[in-house]
């Protein structure tokens, strides 16, 4: 599997789809917790595209931004792009994978499921086996589209996606209310956290997303609240703090390099804001969580 890194992400292994699978934006396949390729698994990393995992059978251990999950089947694991990971799969363990880049979800069809990226704060869901069922019925139909040679075979997958998706949403019952929100709210919401992923570094002020969607911030913060249950400044805030947390762990950053990184007007300030939202320093969280988790 190829390994690339970007600008913001250095040291921290990144596995771009695109590399792995000769430029395609989306990826269905299988794999054994005996397979060699599970060991590169075992390294923490993290994907461009957005990741589900069907636990089929077996136990897995599973570390996803300093939360640890013992997984037992089944199960649904679902990641945003970013999130740095590693698997520990038992021998007896089977997955279903699949890989999708941003934008295979083509904005046509993201208005179908306007926030379906809501759903994958949900993280680890476990299933009983109706839901189970449910579930591995959508896997089966798009892994059969997936090898076929049909024509519009993307669309039908991009259609059996989004269905799935929903049915994680159901599964999960969040606690906000995005399934039933107005398409207008599911759109700023969608839009705001696309944005936020892409800015956060630069941007850390409500303001500064209002204006590039056209509303005002108060507007913004309400919307935002009702869908997630947090405010937009909670949602920025909580990026920076995690990509912050992400380098502090992963990285051989020093706190003025990662406080440059995101934009704070000197280390001074980084250490404030970040002891504000985690009750301790930089430097402490580094130790602490260093020894923690090694």
């Amino acid at each position: 599997m190829e390994v690339a890194n970007a600008g913001n992400i250095a040291e921290i292994p990144l596995f771009r789809l695109e590399d792995c699978i000769g430029g395609a934006s989306f990826y269905i396949g299988e794999m054994k917790g005996n397979e060699d390729v599970c060991e590169e698994m075992g390294i923490p990393h993290r994907h461009n595209g957005y990741s589900i995992d069907i636990l089929v059978s077996g136990t897995i251990r599973q570390s996803i931004d300093f939360k640890q999950y013992e997984v037992t089947a089944p199960a649904v694991m679902l990641m945003e792009p970013d999130q740095v990971h590693q698997h520990e799969m038992a021998e007896d363990a089977e997955l279903i994978n699949i890989y999708f880049s941003n934008d295979f979800l083509v904005p046509e069809m993201q208005g179908v499921v306007s926030c379906w990226r809501c759903v994958f704060n949900s993280g680890v869901i476990p299933l009983n086996e109706e839901q189970m069922d449910e579930l591995m019925s959508y896997a089966r139909l798009i892994k059969k589209e997936y090898e076929s040679d049909r024509l519009r075979k993307d669309a039908v997958i991009r259609n059996l996606l989004n269905a799935f998706v929903i049915a994680c949403g159901r599964i999960a019952e969040p606690p906000t209310g995005w399934l039933n929100a107005e398409s207008s709210q599911y759109n700023m919401a969608r839009q705001f956290k696309v944005l936020v992923d892409q800015h956060f570094h630069q941007k850390a002020q409500v303001s500064d997303y209002a204006e590039m969607l056209f509303v005002t911030p108060g507007h913004l913060n309400d919307t935002v609240k009702s869908l997630l249950g947090r405010n937009a400044k909670h949602v920025i805030d909580e990026k920076r703090i995690m990509e912050a947390k992400r380098l502090l762990y992963w990285g051989e950053h020093s706190v003025k390099q990662i406080a440059a990184r995101l934009n704070f007007e000197d280390d001074a300030y980084f250490n404030r804001f970040f002891k504000k939202h985690t009750g301790v320093t930089p430097a402490t969280f580094q130790r602490t969580t260093r020894e923690k988790y090694n």
